[in-house]
């Protein structure tokens, strides 16, 4: 279901009976969505942790495993991370937050949440639309990615009317914050996943009852009650995931020296974050490998200065067969997966290249991915020997 009244009272309706919710995307094609209910089943009871709190939501997610992973979210977790938002904000009952994310994503469905506990007023955007977010002229506080974001600053909206602006979802372009906070606004740069029922570290600092430390390889690891009980039928996930109380993420950060607070570097795996949304480009690959024109094919991330990230697809092309445009590739891919996992750049060569072990070579494959995309950005983020 879109976000909305309906959305909200489904939602009551399958707390009130005990169960826990898993949102899907209302526009998601249907492989898609009968890949994620034969990985998370929904028909199959839901275990609740040992220590009593009731399991109330499965945030479908992927990562480096290429398969969908559900996150388990407890009632508990999801009061702590919506109490510690409006404590760190100073928000109260007179404030109106604005939803414009889609709820079946935590970073959504956390401004329902918040707003309720908070006895704060709620205005809900079906969709992102510029020109709707711009008419909502009461609210006080939304929440974005740095997409919508930079369509906002391009679109001259005023942004300064906000008590807060969270920003989240992916890092944000360079110079983006200091954009917007130029023109008047409290952006508030926040780090967290569904594992931490959305933003757990606001501007570097983490939220009341979050603890946040950065081991010798530079991975971040988090604990705190807004942390997940674990991952739905995946018990050798939840293990690998949950250590000593510590949730073991797969981002890279450091903790600066002059003020204490944590800055995020990078990730550890491959997924792809763009405009928010995390995608799996052994998905994407495993969509364009089937597609009639394509005998190999490799998918990475790019550096882009709208998106944060763009998917890039490096294909072989089969004998004989005709080049294959973004246009295609969108097209093919636009029937199989979710809109944040269409191709936006895609560069043909003879054969993918390899290391001698007969692996793909990730290094040489993002270098030819750099190339293609062409942006100033992306030249400037290549290798020495490729620039």
């Amino acid at each position: 279901m879109p976000p909305g009244d309906g959305f909200a009272e489904a939602l009551d309706a399958a707390w009130a009976a005990g169960d826990a919710v898993l949102p899907l995307d209302p526009g998601m094609p249907a492989p898609a969505r009968r890949r994620i209910e034969d990985e998370l089943r929904p028909d199959l009871p839901v275990d609740d942790p040992a220590d009593g709190d009731r399991v109330a939501l499965v945030i479908a997610t992927s990562g480096s495993t290429g398969l969908p992973k559900g996150v388990q979210l407890s009632a508990a977790a999801l009061a702590a991370s919506a109490r510690a938002t409006i404590d760190r904000l100073g928000l109260t009952a007179g404030d109106v937050w604005l939803s414009c994310l889609p709820w079946h994503h935590i970073a959504g469905l956390q401004v329902l949440l918040r707003a309720r506990l908070g006895g704060a007023g709620l205005r809900v955007l079906p969709r992102f639309d510029v020109g709707a977010f711009a008419a909502e002229r009461d609210a006080t506080v939304t929440s974005l990615v740095p997409t919508q974001l930079r369509r906002l600053l391009d679109a001259a909206v005023d942004l300064s009317r906000f008590r807060a602006v969270l920003l989240g979802g992916a890092a944000a372009p360079p110079g983006l914050v200091d954009r917007a906070r130029a023109g008047g606004a409290n952006v508030v740069t926040t780090y967290g996943m569904s594992e931490t029922c959305g933003g757990c570290v606001y501007d570097g600092r983490p939220l009341d009852g979050v603890e946040v430390r950065v081991d010798g390889e530079q991975r971040i690891w988090l604990r705190g009650p807004v942390v997940t009980s674990g991952y739905r039928l995946r018990p050798e996930l939840t293990a690998e995931a949950l250590v000593g109380g510590w949730l073991r993420t797969a981002d890279r950060g450091r903790i600066r020296e002059d003020d204490g607070t944590l800055e995020v570097v990078g990730r550890l795996d491959d997924v792809i974050v763009t405009g928010g949304e995390n995608v799996d480009p052994s998905a994407v690959a495993a969509a364009l490998g089937a597609h009639p024109s394509v005998s190999d094919v490799a998918v990475v991330g790019v550096p882009d200065d709208e998106w944060g990230q763009a998917v890039a697809a490096v294909v072989v092309l089969a004998k004989d067969s005709p080049a294959l445009s973004v246009a295609d590739a969108r097209a093919w891919c636009d029937e199989r997966l979710p809109a944040a996992a269409l191709p936006r750049h895609v560069v043909a060569v003879g054969a993918l290249p390899a290391l001698a072990s007969g692996k793909p070579d990730r290094a040489a494959i993002r270098e030819l991915a750099y190339i293609a995309a062409g942006s100033a950005r992306s030249r400037q983020s290549l290798p020495p020997s490729v620039r």
